[in-house]
């Protein structure tokens, strides 16, 4: 479980950065209003997140077969997508709009309200671990 949410963490780190490169872009230079930068960034911050998360983090939970890379990442968008994007969008307008911090720093404390519920999201849910891999073998 330790090995686990240090994954996780570097993921997620990874995907912060992602995140805010990808926020930045978009509320920076290219004048997008920073909800709709910050509902695209979630978005490509997911896919990254998924993408390390399948390969390394939960890699042993994540099955071989190409149905399951599918499933898992709908299953990824349900939960941590939904929390991330539901989460950091309701929280955007206070930080920003009714507290005044910037969008970058509103987008921080966005990720930091939803960390915990992305874990175990992640852990207990999406990449849990099958039936028949959590038995052991009576061979």
């Amino acid at each position: 479980m330790v090995h686990r949410l240090l994954c996780f963490n570097a993921v997620g780190v990874m995907g912060i950065g992602v995140r805010l490169a990808v926020l930045s872009l978009l509320a920076g230079p290219l004048h997008v209003h920073y909800l709709v930068a910050t509902a695209v960034a979630i978005e490509v911050s997911i896919l990254h997140n998924f993408a390390w998360h399948l390969r390394w983090t939960w890699a042993p939970r994540a099955g071989a077969r190409t149905n399951h890379v599918f499933f898992r990442c709908v299953a990824f968008h349900a939960g941590n997508g939904l929390v991330s994007m539901i989460g950091s969008l309701a929280l955007m307008p206070l930080l920003v709009g009714s507290l005044g911090l910037h969008y970058v720093t509103a987008n921080l404390a966005a990720i930091a309200c939803t960390g915990v519920s992305n874990f175990v999201l992640g852990d207990r849910v999406i990449f849990r671990a099958s039936r028949s891999a959590a038995t052991p073998s009576r061979t």
